[in-house]
């Protein structure tokens, strides 16, 4: 096996404006991100033969010194499915699509690929597609992806600043009090015995990991009240794993269908019953936000899939309790 050699990367249109660590990452697949960090510390990644930072912005033209490095093999995308996916708008600047729930935004912890790879791959002429935000595996609705290196990075910022307006549809189990409409509940990541990533919501302050746990704060609005279920908006204020799903399920209500922190009996009973309702029940239902190159306010809606909908009616006449 030949010995790893210098690279020298040449920074093209579509990665301008990009952070070093990020595109190093984009890069070097197969390349752990404390190897990447580690040798951008030590100056062994040069930008035009200078020191730099993992935040150093590279502009187009730029040539980027990669020290010899051994990785492991690229993975395989031979077997990645093209695949299109329900558009709800799309320029030369982005697309935003109607991600069907059960499809994970991008392949790692166990999934070989998702939204992204899928749409790379039936689209190869394209020159630049990634991710703006993401939704969990089991939410449905809409996701925007970049076309540009100038749209994501606006976008981005845009969903730094809170600039966007994301609203969510979510049946639950009960009834939500309807003055219930705030709730800002510090949220904390943590890795279970499973070894899975879980999230929890941090309700006492003197709790020890109080000071780890960061503020989050999600609006709810009842939609509609059922004999046994509640229909809620939900807006997110702030962007964090799993926020939705953990602040409604420690208020007492869980998401209908939630396979992670929801009602296990319950979820299993209305999958296997007359219902047939095998997926959880939250919908990326509106995005709101400002064109990253002509400024426009756009506001996009996503109605909710037909299994949601089938359920709704289904609920509606089920008999109270």
């Amino acid at each position: 096996m030949a010995a790893p050699q210098v690279r020298l990367l040449t920074v093209d249109e579509g990665s301008d404006g990009q952070r070093l660590d990020n595109f190093l990452m984009r890069e070097l697949k197969g390349a752990p991100k404390t190897l990447v960090y580690r040798i951008i510390r030590s100056g062994e990644v040069r930008i035009n033969k200078g020191r730099c930072g993992a935040d150093s912005r590279l502009t187009t033209g730029d040539v980027v010194r990669v020290p010899p490095l051994r990785l492991a093999d690229k993975p395989d995308d031979s077997a990645v499915p093209g695949r299109e996916f329900p558009i709800a708008y799309e320029d030369e600047h982005l697309i935003v699509v109607d991600k069907p729930a059960g499809v994970a935004v991008h392949g790692g912890s166990g999934v070989s690929f998702g939204v992204i790879e899928q749409l790379r791959r039936a689209r190869p002429q394209a020159k630049f597609l990634e991710l703006v935000h993401r939704l969990d595996k089991e939410t449905s609705g809409l996701l925007m992806i970049a076309k540009k290196r100038s749209a994501l990075n606006h976008l981005q910022d845009q969903l730094r600043d809170r600039e966007t307006g994301k609203r969510y549809a979510a049946l639950v189990w009960g009834r939500w009090p309807a003055s219930r409409k705030v709730i800002d509940v510090p949220l904390l990541k943590f890795v279970g015995r499973d070894g899975e990533r879980w999230v929890r919501a941090v309700t006492d302050p003197q709790d020890p990991a109080a000071d780890q746990a960061k503020r989050s704060i999600s609006l709810v609005r009842v939609t509609e009240a059922l004999p046994a279920h509640s229909l809620l908006e939900v807006t997110i204020k702030t962007g964090r794993t799993h926020q939705i799903r953990v602040h409604l399920a420690s208020e007492g209500h869980s998401i209908v269908g939630d396979p992670k922190y929801g009602d296990f009996d319950a979820n299993r009973a209305i999958a296997r019953g007359a219902m047939r309702f095998d997926r959880m029940f939250l919908h990326a239902r509106e995005l709101r936000f400002t064109h990253p190159a002509t400024g426009e306010d756009i506001t996009l809606t996503a109605p909710l899939p037909p299994a949601c909908e089938n359920l709704l009616s289904a609920l509606r006449q089920a008999p109270t309790a």
